[in-house]
């Protein structure tokens, strides 16, 4: 009987409390569940020596300047050369906006060429779609074919789970950040005046948003001290409980994603397999994986305040879209899936058949 693949997953900071945290706990609770061998790769970590004991299979990491900082490409090529294949996740090709790493691969020579080298890594995957606007001319410049693995639900964290605390006629959980700071405004503060509405995440307040900066300069510089200065606002196990107790769980975007309509969060899924009833904002390429009678979306202001009120007035009309929608995502959107797609695109590139 062979042994089960070894998953080595890079993940720069586990104390993190965006969003990068519960996509790698996603992963790593569906790996193990799946029988496979499974740790993380951070910053603290020596990186030849992780390779040298645990020997993996599979190599999860992502394009950037500040994951390379604390991996050696030249040392996993030899690795590589032995069997192991490294999948590598890359943000969009072309700019989508001036933040983050919003300008886009193709204006990074750097990055590009150790695409173009083979030092990047053997497959590449993104959750925009491959077909979007902002990934087009990447497999053109790179000569390497781009492949969409989409964020999803963890079921082993998110079911339903009704708690009375946080019973509420509208919930939102998530981080206030910059580029989603004017769509609040004028989509969730407006609720306030009628219903009863809580928040729940990170920079909500000028304290938390001060104490974030001080975090990510601990992180980005490995200073243990500070790497774990904030916590996350919900304790584990308990955002489905928000999801499972409100009425009404809102999904709010940055603004990009309205924008390019080409990728949304691990929110959307979230929510539903908590069987929370959801209503979110409108990004085009949510009807690719979601039908009316499984996801609630307000296609603009208007009709985002209408629904929401109609829903609210009328909570029976919720049930069958909840139903409908969980078992959408416990079919095809768990990390369970996603990893099955991991060792599906393994299992091809190793045969010579992945295009």
């Amino acid at each position: 009987m062979s042994k089960p693949l070894k998953i080595l997953y890079q993940i720069l900071s586990l104390e993190t409390v965006y969003a990068a945290r519960f996509i790698y706990e996603g992963y790593r609770d569906a790996f193990l569940d799946l029988g496979y061998q499974f740790r993380s790769l951070t910053s603290n970590d020596n990186c030849e020596t992780v390779f040298r004991e645990f020997k993996p299979d599979i190599f999860i990491t992502g394009l950037g300047h500040y994951a390379h900082k604390f991996i050696d490409l030249e040392l996993i090529k030899q690795y590589r050369e032995k069997g192991l294949v490294m999948f590598t996740s890359v943000s969009t090709w072309k700019k989508m906006n001036d933040l983050y790493d919003g300008e886009g691969l193709q204006s990074d020579k750097k990055l590009t060429s150790l695409i173009k080298k083979g030092l990047a890594g053997d497959v590449f995957f993104s959750w925009f779609e491959k077909e979007s606007s902002l990934m087009d001319g990447f497999t053109k410049s790179t000569g390497y074919p781009l492949h969409t693995i989409l964020l999803a639900a963890n079921k082993k964290i998110y079911y339903s789970d009704f708690a009375q605390k946080y019973q509420a006629d509208i919930s939102f959980v998530g981080s206030l950040l910059p580029d989603k700071k004017e769509f609040i405004k004028k989509h969730l503060v407006p609720l306030r005046r009628k219903y009863t509405v809580r928040t729940y995440g990170s920079d909500w307040t000028i304290a938390d948003r001060l104490t974030g900066y001080v975090q990510r300069f601990g992180q980005y510089f490995n200073i243990n001290p500070l790497k774990g200065l904030r916590q996350l606002s919900l304790p584990e196990g308990e955002e489905r409980k928000v999801y499972s107790s409100s009425v009404i769980s809102l999904n709010m975007h940055v603004d990009y994603q309205r924008k390019f309509g080409s990728d949304f969060n691990e929110r959307t899924f979230k929510i539903i397999a908590s069987g929370g009833f959801e209503i979110c904002d409108n990004v085009k390429v949510l009807r690719k994986y979601f039908t009316k009678d499984e996801l609630v979306i307000g296609e603009n202001t208007k009709d985002w305040f209408e629904k929401i009120e109609y829903y609210l007035k009328n909570p029976n009309k919720r049930l069958s879209i909840i139903r409908v929608g969980k078992k959408k995502v416990l079919e095809k959107h768990t990390y369970h899936n996603r990893a099955r797609q991991f060792i599906e695109l393994y299992e091809k590139f190793n045969q010579g058949k992945l295009k």
